[in-house]
């Protein structure tokens, strides 16, 4: 059986429903993927390595979903994985969120007595 015809089968109604929570795997796995071409994209038109602050929400959003999911399958490996995943990405969008905010503070103004 192919991959793609194992995904079908996988995807099948069953007993007349479709599995809900492996589409959630799906779809965190689309998130967590798309944000290598956000990268790719990124540093393609600076020509340089870049990674943008969009990646970090794709990788949020995705280990987000893979983690629930994880959980739901009860595989202490994904979930571990997943799991320190999820605080390198809040660590990473908060230290932006800091560099923001500084860089929109006014500097300091010395004024000399003289």
């Amino acid at each position: 059986m192919t991959l793609f015809a194992s995904i079908l089968d996988a995807l099948a109604p069953a007993a007349d429903r479709l599995d809900l929570w492996l589409i959630l795997g799906f779809a965190g796995q689309a998130l967590f993927s798309a944000r290598f071409v956000v990268q790719w994209v990124a540093s393609e038109r600076r020509r340089r390595s870049y990674i943008p602050v969009l990646f970090w929400y794709f990788s949020l959003g995705g280990g987000a979903l893979l983690f629930v999911y994880a959980v739901k399958r009860g595989d202490p490996v994904f979930i571990a994985g997943q799991g320190m995943g999820l605080l390198v990405y809040l660590r990473n969008l908060a230290l932006i969120r800091k560099e923001a905010a500084a860089s929109r503070r006014p500097a300091d103004i010395a004024v000399s007595a003289g």
